[in-house]
């Protein structure tokens, strides 16, 4: 009694369990709910619950194709309120979706309304404003729902029943295709001709072991109700269709109409206004100089119709149509993953052959229980009318046991030997119907049946003629509601974009950097850096000259390099903006030269410490904000400005130091190289310290014949070639004194 009183104690009400064991099933029941209840389709009917339950929902409501329409706000409340116990907004947004002739490519719901646009597919009107019905298309899912085709069960309190699932007479999986995210797993099936699903459908019944190939002689491919072309390979479509997965690309069709581009189709879910703001940003950013002009001159006639018109009859249009197909959603990539619930209740990517054979698996099915259904119905006739025929034959004895006996039907029963069946229609026979003439119609209507039944078992009984059958029943369905190809198959070569620098008009620039690391350009190469107006306490750093087509090359104090398209650095007319706000370099670091020209141009790097190389300019271009390095320097030594390098023979590297001191040897002693210290250009004691130490203060390259300037401040002294000579020596000397008031040089340049 003890024990029995302890334990009692000890025992809480409460189930206790590990965690993890808690999370993990939690998390599981919660994966499994998505992906079977809410996310993929079924492969039966190709639908997902809430499509099911609102097409059923509409059924049962009378909204057939010939229906009134009725306020889809009643919809919507009698599929949330009897099957689907969910958000009334999610729910409506899963019927738009299936009215909506841009999403679908069979629509199923017939709306009357705001129901969307292709530019906005969620500008639809609330459900209060809209009405709806049923298309004619809704009959291949529901014809056959009351002739015990599917199997039933409760709704989610109980007090109703819904079908599990709809007996679909086409495989509407691949006809309005669907997409969704679910655990670990997605599904995108694109939607299908009918006529083209339906003849590989009947291929199959006729050749089971058809190969991929021969199917895709019937299913070319998706089929979206947009239009466009597909633009894949046909060898990749059908890998696509083998594995039941991949991708494939679509492209806007056009038309050339008075020198005007016409946009007539777009891919599917592709916006004409998102299309149209993408090209405008392109005009905005002179990307486009071609293209004079923009109109969307769609409207109820022509659902797309954008018009693009070139600036000139000179406009390569071809190639202006593959830069838009590169640049914008005019071409779009689509995902494929068919990716179903399978009839064995699991999720399985399939293949197109394995998907079309399961579903003739469930269309066989489903025909053999509408045909038992059909027989057992025709069965219980017939019976019934072998009754009836019997009391017509001893009417007058019916009659007299019927007015005698207190109880007839047992009498009726034991005296014809009848069935409860029988014996109950005989007595539920009205007297208006013992006529001799309905013996007659008995006679007739037996007949009528019994070839029925011969006929509904012989089709049972033989694996041809049910085959035959559910062919037939499809060729008839393929007839009534399916419609020629809308999206074209032809291959084309991937579209490639313009190069950006042939979109801009060549012009000669001059890139100008500051000490605080603003940049900028000006047109022309006659102008004066120096002169500019610069900020409050930044000043003049370095300039090159190329043109606007070209990339300039930026090299900060850390000897990282970093490339811009000189376009698109702002213009001189104002004080430019910073580089750290297009590139991302080292903290602390500090921009210090630029280049510019061809890539094949070579360029003098150099350090205040002595050392330098050159540089092809290409080998300095490079995409990323960050950069690469290229010049690794000594410590605490600082980079000069740039040099170009000229083509001549001969020419010679002119350096001069802070002690005055200008060293000149060829620039042939110099390495090229693509990264690195380089070699020692300009001879300067030991460097412990930059307090008081000699340093090379500028470096650059001279022609022969040419002139070189030295500047100290702004006066300046001209070297001629001649005199230059003075200066020769070999590389990393510390070369000669300059004269006398020349000894503190801040640059130099060549005449």
């Amino acid at each position: 009694m003890s024990e029995m009183k302890e334990q009692a104690l000890d025992f809480e009400g409460i189930e206790r369990q590990p965690l993890r064991a808690f999370t993990e099933k939690a998390y599981l029941d919660y994966s499994m709910y998505v992906i079977l209840d809410r996310a993929l389709p079924q492969l039966a009917d190709g639908l997902k619950p809430v499509q099911r339950r609102i097409i059923y929902a509409m059924s049962e409501l009378g909204l057939a194709a010939g229906a009134k329409h009725k306020k889809s706000a009643r919809t919507v409340g009698d599929v949330i309120g009897k099957y689907h116990p969910h958000g009334d907004s999610a729910c409506y947004e899963a019927m738009v979706l299936m009215a909506q002739d841009f999403s679908h490519r069979y629509p199923v719901v017939d709306g009357q309304g705001n129901w969307g646009s292709t530019d906005d597919p969620k500008s639809f009107a609330a459900m209060r404003y809209t009405e709806s019905r049923l298309r004619p298309y809704a009959e291949v899912l529901l014809a056959e729902l009351g002739q015990g085709t599917v199997e039933w069960q409760p709704n989610f309190d109980g007090t109703l029943e819904e079908p599990k699932l709809l007996p679909a007479r086409l495989p509407n999986v691949l006809l309005n295709g669907t997409q969704g995210i679910a655990v670990g797993m997605a599904t995108d099936v694109p939607p299908h001709n009918l006529r083209e699903v339906a003849a590989a459908c009947i291929q199959l019944l006729d050749k089971p072991d058809s190969s991929i190939a021969e199917l895709c002689k019937h299913v070319q491919g998706p089929d979206f109700p947009t239009g466009a072309e597909i633009i894949t390979p046909k060898s990749e479509l059908r890998a696509l269709y083998k594995a039941g997965n991949g991708s494939f690309r679509a492209r806007a069709r056009y038309e050339i109409e008075d020198g005007e581009v016409v946009v007539t189709a777009l891919p599917y879910q592709v916006s004409g206004a998102k299309v149209l703001e993408q090209i405008a940003g392109q005009m905005r950013a002179k990307k486009l100089p071609m293209v004079e002009d923009l109109r969307d001159e769609s409207d109820h006639e022509y659902p797309t119709r954008l018009v693009i018109t070139p600036r000139s009859n000179r406009v390569d249009v071809e190639q202006l149509m593959a830069h838009l197909f590169a640049t914008t959603d005019l071409e779009r990539s689509y995902r494929v993953n068919l990716n179903v619930i399978a009839l064995d209740g699991r999720p399985r990517v399939l293949g197109l052959k394995e998907l079309l054979t399961e579903w003739l698996e469930f269309r066989t099915a489903t025909v053999k229980r509408r045909l038992r259904y059909r027989l057992e119905k025709v069965q219980a006739r017939l019976h019934i009318l072998d009754g009836l025929l019997v009391a017509f034959l001893n009417l007058d004895e019916v009659i007299r046991i019927v007015r005698r006996e207190e109880q007839p039907k047992p009498v009726l029963m034991k005296r014809f030997k009848l069935s409860d069946a029988q014996a109950e229609a005989i007595l539920e026979t009205k007297l208006r119907h013992l006529a001799k003439l309905e013996e007659m119609k008995i006679r007739g209507e037996q007949q009528e049946l019994a070839e029925e039944q011969d006929t509904l078992e012989k089709i049972l009984k033989s694996g041809a003629r049910l085959n035959k059958l559910i062919r037939d029943e499809i060729g008839a369905d393929a007839e009534r509601y399916g419609d020629a190809r809308r999206t074209r198959i032809v291959e084309r070569e991937a579209a490639q974009a313009i190069d950006e620098t042939e979109l801009v008009t060549a012009e000669p620039v001059t890139v100008v950097l500051s000490t605080l690391g603003w940049v900028r350009q000006a047109r022309g190469h006659d102008i004066d850096p120096r002169q500019l107006s610069y900020k409050t306490g930044d000043a003049f750093q370095a300039a090159a000259a190329g043109r606007s087509t070209q990339q300039a090359v930026f090299v900060d104090s850390t000897g990282r390099a970093y490339a811009l398209l000189a376009h698109t650095l702002p213009s001189a007319r104002g004080q430019g903006e910073p580089l750290s706000g297009r590139l991302d370099p080292p903290e602390g670091a500090t921009f210090a030269a630029v280049l510019i020209g061809e890539p094949a141009d070579r360029w003098l790097l150099a350090c205040d410490a002595g050392h330098g190389f050159i540089v092809r300019l290409e080998s300095l271009f490079v995409r990323n904000r960050a950069g690469k390095a290229v010049f690794n320097l000594p410590e605490n030594a600082r980079v000069l400005a740039a040099a170009p390098v000229p083509a001549a023979e001969g020419a010679l590297v002119v350096s001069v130091s802070s002690e005055g001191r200008m060293l000149a040897f060829p620039v042939a002693d110099l390495p090229e190289m693509e990264r690195g210290r380089g070699n020692l250009i300009f001879g300067i004691p030991g460097r412990k310290s930059r307090a008081g130490e000699e340093l090379m203060v500028a470096a650059t390259v001279v022609a022969p014949e040419r002139s070189t300037i030295v500047w100290s401040g702004d006066r300046k002294m001209t070297l001629s070639w001649k005199d230059l000579q003075h200066y020769l020596g070999s590389r990393g000397q510390r070369g000669s004194v300059l004269p006398r008031g020349w000894r503190k040089v801040d640059r130099l340049s060549v005449e």
